[in-house]
């Protein structure tokens, strides 16, 4: 643990002073206040009041002077104008770490941006690092510190949560309990105008009581600071996060395809994928499969053993995982002939195992799941149907005039169980396992699992999902282990003084021959080529590359040429070519050069692309290309410059990836040579600061060999 992170004495201070809290029960300082008196604080808590003598049975201060000793943390829950004055009392004081609770900086506008940074400098000033404003303040378990305002009804738990929204560390804390689901810590972080959400996500990486991280998250200030910080976490315990940020560049004027398909949204998720962090669309899933991450041993494989005493569920379960990656191995005839005497008679028993709704509770809960992890059989399970108390509670009203009057507390004490021994099987067979129930925490097995760090989900599939998170994570660390160092060629000045030139001539892009000159100085795979300025050159250039060519307006200040009659394809012979050049002319209405060049042709067409974005700064894009590139709009992205293991990440993860394959009487493409120009042009990218955008589209494959046959540069 670092104890020397501003994170660690906010989380663990053994003295409070809070500033707003009073003895009206409904005001929000006093229900802040209120969460660290009763949930378990073992430290000390000051009130400050102007005028109360006594807040909660507590002796009040009137002001940060009159305290007895100095703070290791305050809270303000006071008006937004009050903060400031505040905080330069409590650096005077000596306390240096500050909770700030109130609304009312730089979500209301300029004014209260102003305030922000006015609160900012004099933090500062004194030293003091501070959570918030506008936000919810912190939840440590191993100490039993809440200072939200709702009560924390958890033990100790696993899983560490950095959320933008106070509700999702408060509000949440009543149906997080139901589920069995518990922080480790829990940091609201608001405006993050000094302590930011990464500062918290790097806290809990060295966090010893964390396990799993999730991040609830609507926008990050420095996204290359947190994929470094990321990605030195992962390896060392899983990251899951749920993003709903808005649109920041999808809307922007842009002149080439890539500008044109950088939504945030796209963006945000490249550069989870590219940390390793597994994304979710829910805050449901953050916690569910955050959970499952936290509280479940590492997956060894992909084989999963699917139980249950009912046969929808059971196929929901096994369709689910099979969809999620898993494969639900026929049980060998050793583990069946073990199983089988445990079974009814043809109940199926080789994978599915299916019970048909027998009453012993023992046999589906402990002694089949435990038979078939001590098999090595199955690196999972996943499991349907374990109930007693909900289900007895569920059909008592049915039964109980055939009971002679037997009270539901007598039958349930006539068949108890020990839970314990079917809850303990994760940890004692290292084998992680998902539970699914249709009866929530008021069933004694439920709260059994619960009790015993076993998740439960309210259906066969949700259990199937968040299990397949365990097998994400675990392709993840696959993935780290083979990965490459960045790859960041040296900087050619060949192609500088190309694009100096063009920036002190006032151009705003390059055209495709000079694009394509700065593309191939790197060493990659261009077209041949000729750039010709009238008839005359047009015959050297057929002698130079032969028929086909393709023939095409070239000009800076023509970016797009399709669909405006400059481009001719397939052009086989010299008066073919006389006769395309002439149209050219007269379509662009202007005497412009003529780019020749060889005709490539090939079914499977690619995009790569580079974008200088004001927040995340480089990034790189690879998809699907041709004319349709925007309308298919399948494409992923990734922060520069990449590893060649980045490059290939990237290729994979197109939904038409299968592209990539032999298909259809084509070759395998040569996806190292298509990594290559992914990672090359993210080092043409960070390279040349002039560089805005680089559109490289289409990437034509010739047999299974990529060839870049137009290109566009944009200047910054």
């Amino acid at each position: 643990m670092n104890t020397h992170h501003p994170l660690h004495l906010l989380l663990n201070p053994s003295s409070i002073a809070i500033v707003g809290a009073n003895n009206n029960p409904m005001k929000m300082g006093t229900m802040h206040a209120l969460s660290i008196l009763k949930d378990g604080f073992a430290g000390t808590l000051y009130p400050v009041h102007p005028r109360e003598k006594e807040v909660l049975g507590l002796v009040a201060y009137p002001s940060v002077e009159k305290l007895p000793v100095v703070p290791d943390l305050a809270i303000l829950v006071v008006p937004s104008s009050e903060i400031i004055n505040l905080v330069e009392e409590f650096g005077k004081r000596g306390t240096r770490r500050i909770i700030i609770i109130t609304a009312g900086f730089r979500e209301t506008g300029d004014k209260g941006k102003a305030e922000e940074e006015r609160l900012k400098e004099t933090a500062a000033r004194y030293g003091i690092r501070f959570l918030g404003p506008n936000c919810m303040g912190v939840i440590n378990t191993s100490i039993s510190l809440n200072t939200t305002v709702m009560t924390l009804n958890m033990k100790e738990g696993r899983l560490g949560m950095v959320s933008q929204s106070g509700t999702y560390i408060s509000q949440t804390l009543s149906y997080l309990a139901k589920r069995g689901i518990r922080f480790s810590k829990a940091i609201s972080v608001g405006n993050s105008t000094d302590i930011s959400l990464t500062d918290a996500l790097e806290y809990l990486g060295d966090d010893e009581a964390t396990t799993a991280i999730a991040l609830y998250i609507e926008g990050i200030a420095e996204p290359k600071h947190f994929l470094e910080v990321a990605k030195r976490i992962v390896p060392k315990k899983p990251i899951v996060a749920q993003y709903v940020g808005g649109s920041i560049a999808g809307a922007r004027a842009s002149q080439s395809h890539t500008g044109a398909l950088a939504a945030s949204d796209h963006l945000y998720d490249g550069l989870f994928k590219q940390a390793g962090i597994i994304r979710v669309y829910s805050v449901e899933d953050l916690y569910g499969h955050g959970w499952m991450l936290a509280s479940q041993p590492r997956l060894k494989g992909n084989r999963v053993a699917v139980l249950t005493n009912s046969g929808g569920p059971g196929s929901s379960m096994a369709h689910t995982c099979e969809k999620q990656g898993f494969i639900i191995p026929e049980f060998s005839p050793h583990l069946r002939k073990k199983i089988e005497p445990l079974v009814p008679p043809h109940a199926p028993c080789g994978n599915p195992v299916d019970i048909t709704f027998s009453m012993d509770v023992e046999v589906l809960s402990r002694k089949i799941p435990e038979i078939v992890m001590e098999s090595g059989e199955v690196d999972a399970v996943v499991l349907h149907g374990t109930m007693r108390s909900g289900f007895i509670k569920a059909i008592y009203p049915h039964i109980v005039d055939m009971l002679n009057g037997i009270s539901l507390e007598s039958i349930l004490d006539m068949v108890r169980i020990d839970f314990s021994a079917s809850a303990s099987l994760p940890k004692k067979y290292g084998i992680p396992m998902a539970i699914s129930s249709f009866f929530d925490f008021e069933d004694d097995f439920t709260t059994a699992y619960h009790a015993h760090d076993v998740p439960v989900y309210d259906s066969p599939e949700k259990a199937a999902i968040a299990l397949a998170s365990l097998l994400r994570y675990r392709e993840i660390l696959q993935r780290v282990e083979n990965k490459n160092d960045v790859f960041l060629t040296e900087k050619r000045q060949f192609a500088e003084s190309l694009l100096i030139t063009a920036k002190q001539q006032g151009q705003t892009v390059l055209d495709e021959f000079h694009s394509k000159r700065i593309i191939a100085s790197y060493g990659l795979p261009i077209a041949d080529e000729v750039l010709v300025y009238g008839e005359d050159e047009l015959q050297r250039a057929i002698e130079t590359i032969g028929f086909p060519l393709v023939l095409k307006a070239c000009s800076h200040t023509i970016p797009h040429k399709t669909g405006k009659g400059l481009i001719f394809l397939n052009v086989n012979s010299t008066a073919e070519c006389l006769t395309a050049f002439r149209n050219i002319q007269t379509n662009a209405g202007q005497k412009v050069p003529v780019l020749a060049s060889r005709m490539i042709k090939g079914e499977r067409e690619f995009m790569v692309g580079f974008l200088r974005h004001e927040l995340f700064g480089g990034v790189v894009l690879f998809g699907i290309g041709g004319i349709f590139a925007e309308t298919i709009n399948d494409v992923t992205f990734r922060l520069a410059p990449l590893s060649i293991s980045d490059a290939r990440y990237m290729i994979e993860d197109i939904k038409h990836a299968a592209l990539l394959q032999s298909v259809r009487n084509l070759p395998h493409v040569d996806v190292n040579a298509l990594a290559n120009i992914i990672a090359v042009v993210s080092s043409i990218g960070v390279n040349h600061p002039h560089i805005q955008e680089i559109d490289i589209n289409p990437i034509i494959i010739e047999g299974a060999s990529p060839v870049i046959v137009d290109a566009l540069i944009v200047l910054k």
